[in-house]
């Protein structure tokens, strides 16, 4: 089978990016069903959020030549979404491959499977997403199997090139840009809401009566309980 490489992804919309980056991500969960990776793919480098566009990478369990090649393929923005077809031994991405895509400009990278060299991918300050770490490394076996910018799965989740990738401490999404640019409005209006609605459970007023939980609750119930 050979190695499929496909064209770069088209940018993404600066304004987008930019509002999104203003966001609080987990307001899309209350939007979104879809698109939200497994919990246990999480950031292990990095304390910045993560936004950029996907460019997804489909290597074999233990060959990283392809990754290799990708590297100096990217560019600013770009976010490397790495398939390792199930393996979660062989570690693809470490020190060597954070500062290579960190130095064109790559604003994280996403590993469904490990990584290693923590210690460095930490003083890197790239964001990093995995499922755990491991010594076990990939080799540059140059085996005739992978594929660039194809769709990929990670975290359980289809990713294709220049999907938009959001990430933070919560977790990661992976949207089209259109799906995420159309609850935008109504996430940034609840974020904004959000500081009077907290400052209102302080003052003393239930949460459900001030989310309408509770008149929902009493609706669907078939009797009301008695004060005390």
């Amino acid at each position: 089978m050979p190695v499929t490489l496909h064209d770069f992804p088209a940018p993404v919309d600066p304004v987008l990016l930019e509002r999104l980056a203003r966001l609080d991500f987990p307001t899309l969960g209350h939007y979104l069903e879809e698109g939200f990776c497994d919990p246990l793919l999480h950031r292990v480098a990095g304390e910045r959020k993560l936004i950029g566009r996907a460019v997804t990478v489909r290597i074999t369990a233990t060959d990283s030549t392809l990754l290799h090649h990708a590297a100096g393929l990217v560019g600013p923005g770009d976010v490397v979404v790495i398939d390792c077809g199930g393996d979660r031994r062989h570690a693809p991405l470490g020190e060597v491959v954070a500062n290579a895509l960190a130095a064109r400009g790559a604003v994280g990278a996403v590993v469904d499977g490990v990584c290693t060299d923590i210690d460095a991918l930490r003083a890197v300050g790239l964001p990093v997403y995995a499922y755990g770490l491991s010594m076990l490394t990939t080799k540059l076996h140059g085996i005739a199997d992978g594929a660039l910018n194809t769709p990929v799965t990670c975290g359980g989740v289809s990713v294709r090139a220049g999907d938009l990738v959001l990430g933070d401490g919560n977790g990661l999404l992976v949207a089209p840009a259109g799906r995420l640019a159309a609850v935008l409005d109504e996430a940034l209006a609840d974020d904004a809401e959000e500081p009077e609605l907290i400052a209102d459970l302080w003052r003393g007023r239930p949460l459900g009566a001030l989310t309408g939980a509770t008149e929902v609750v009493e609706r669907l119930s078939a009797h009301r309980p008695s004060a005390h």
